[in-house]
């Protein structure tokens, strides 16, 4: 009797003794009292404990994927392709210098638009097409995306239960760094790299004033509204300045 009581505990327990690392990077127990079903896929929105509907003001889902909406800002003359000049445009409207945008345009068209193509045949324009978007998932990151491109809460809330130490709802770069190292996977060389970039990036874009990477920030960015809030910020303070 007392093996049948214990076995429900020990069927629901989220740390193993033999592998430390469970412990070390906990998952949360309590997501289903504080959002509906997240287990489930979003397709259409980028939800968390906080914000259970997603981001509802100032960001149109337009049927869009959430991997979708996070590239659309990019896509300035919203044809559904982002060419590397797009990327450029995208990069300096959210603060970056001259040269990071273009180091950046060029890296990341280069290495997604060929996924991404409609054909098989390469364009030397470098495209990336944003309906096929999801191909370009790489490997060793925090699964937050499925491989469809959507938006799964319960492994975006253990990005900070797994690895938010000093704060529960930040990430220092230390701690992004640790992250990354522990999502890494077995000889994805790219995905090692595109993954460090990719939160380093980040971090660099929306760090608070005591060196954070705030949560909404990271929950944001995922469905792209960071972008259209930091440059509608930038705008708004150019046209103060004139």
């Amino acid at each position: 009797m007392a093996e049948e009581a214990k076995a429900p505990t020990e069927a629901m327990a989220t740390v193993a003794e033999a592998a430390p690392v469970t412990a070390e990077r906990p998952v949360r127990a309590d997501l289903e009292s504080r959002l509906p079903k997240p287990y489930l896929a979003r397709a259409l929105a980028a939800p968390d404990v906080n914000n259970p509907e997603g981001t509802e003001e100032g960001h149109e889902h337009g049927q869009k994927s959430v991997l979708q909406q996070h590239v659309s800002f990019f896509d300035l003359d919203g044809d559904g392709v982002v060419y590397p000049w797009e990327t450029y445009g995208g990069m300096r409207a959210l603060g970056f210098n001259v040269i990071v945008s273009f180091i950046l345009a060029i890296a990341i068209n280069v290495g997604l638009s060929y996924p991404s193509l409609p054909s098989w045949i390469p364009s030397p324009l470098f495209p990336i097409h944003i309906k096929n978007i999801h191909r370009d998932k790489h490997g060793s990151d925090s699964s937050t995306y499925d491989t469809e491109g959507r938006f799964m809460p319960v492994n975006f809330e253990s990005i900070f239960s797994k690895n938010g130490r000093t704060a529960p709802d930040k990430l220092t770069l230390g701690e992004i760094w640790r992250m990354t190292e522990g999502n890494r996977l077995q000889y994805d060389f790219f995905g090692w790299l595109a993954s460090k970039g990719e939160w380093i990036l980040l971090y660099l874009l929306a760090k608070d004033e005591e060196g954070f990477l705030p949560r909404e920030a990271v929950r944001r960015c995922f469905d792209g509204s960071l972008f259209e809030f930091i440059a509608q910020q930038r705008r708004e303070a150019h046209e103060k300045q004139q």
